[in-house]
């Protein structure tokens, strides 16, 4: 069913162009990119660019079901299918089991439910119209994680500009009665070389609350930050590998070879690889210190000396360096966009 619908939204060119979520040939990296090109585009023109990061309390769980309906009900389905999804939402429950006494049942009267396979593919759809409320500023959505930037010559416009847009898109939000988490909604002013004042003018909620600036902030999975230098990523990638390697190591005596590289395959070099040719921007000197833990990495499978030099341990492994992963991945992408 889930894929009878997703072919009939293509078909029918449902989804917005900056909607990301839960799409074929569509994913975190290549929405982070298309978002990343944009920015840097405009700091390589030497204009100031701010960007919202839209938090959304408990969004999968406040879809409006009559709403919902009525969205699929704009998009040519036959009429035994809209009866079809009323049931579907229809006669669900929940309850609370704990220390072996379970609740009474209460109604599920909103929310796709949890953990479905068409619970995303249902809520990509709901706010798909949300990107129609952006204006003059730039948007892109992946699922209920959502991104409003813009950008120009002068800053002051640029903050007028993208408070139009966030105050349109709030409205555009309540009329999906999905509320803002205001507290997680975080602003950032992205500059590299212009002058920028040390308390810019405030952007607000409807409800009057200011949004705190940040110089950092995890997006779908990548930390950018306000120099787009990638350091706060990388230093979170080091982070998190040195602490797996070094439960690898103090438990090395009880791994064959043969499980070491499996682990190290399983666990290490995904993080590594994810959004690898987003962070490959940053400076060598950043990017040295995940050829550091890569190489501890590789010491672990190996048990080579430390003073073996890289190119050997490369060779001992058959692992190509992180330089040519980064490049590799990096033409895969080119690759398959160019394929469409």
């Amino acid at each position: 069913m889930n894929k009878q619908i997703t072919d009939h939204f293509i078909s029918h060119c449902t989804f917005s162009a900056m909607q990301s979520g839960f799409r074929a040939d569509h994913g975190c990296t290549s929405a982070t990119v298309k978002v990343l090109n944009d920015i840097i585009t405009a700091i390589d023109t030497r204009q100031y660019c701010a960007a919202v990061f839209i938090d959304l309390a408990k969004a999968f769980d406040s879809v409006n079901h009559h709403i919902l309906v009525g969205r699929l009900n704009s998009f040519v389905f036959s009429n035994d299918c809209l009866p079809w999804f009323t049931n579907y939402f229809s006669d669900r429950v929940q309850c609370v089991k704990s220390e072996g006494l379970l609740s009474g049942p209460l109604a599920v009267s909103m929310g796709v439910p949890q953990v479905s396979i068409l619970g995303p593919t249902l809520f990509s759809l709901y706010i798909n119209n949300v990107t129609l409320a952006a204006g003059d500023s730039l948007i892109h959505l992946y699922a209920d994680d959502t991104i409003l930037y813009t950008s120009g010559p002068f800053l002051d416009t640029v903050l007028t500009n993208i408070q139009m847009s966030f105050n349109a898109i709030q409205l555009s939000f309540r009329g999906l009665q999905l509320l803002l988490n205001a507290s997680k909604t975080k602003c950032m002013l992205f500059n590299r070389s212009l002058p920028t004042p040390a308390r810019p003018s405030s952007i607000t909620t409807l409800d009057g609350s200011d949004l705190e600036y940040v110089d950092d902030y995890k997006y779908l999975g990548v930390w950018l930050d306000c120099k787009l230098s990638l350091q706060t990523h990388i230093k979170h990638l080091q982070s998190k590998i040195k602490s797996r390697i070094g439960i690898l190591f103090r438990n090395k005596a009880s791994f064959t070879r043969a499980a070491k590289h499996t682990l190290v395959k399983l666990t290490i070099l995904p993080i590594l690889d994810f959004g690898d040719f987003i962070y490959k921007i940053a400076s060598n000197t950043l990017l040295s210190k995940l050829d550091a833990v890569y190489h501890s990495a590789i010491h672990f499978v190996t048990n080579a000396p430390y003073t073996t030099h890289h190119c050997d341990l490369y060779a001992l492994i058959g692992w190509p360096s992180l330089h040519t992963r980064r490049q590799t991945h990096w033409l895969q992408v080119i690759y398959k966009s160019l394929l469409g």
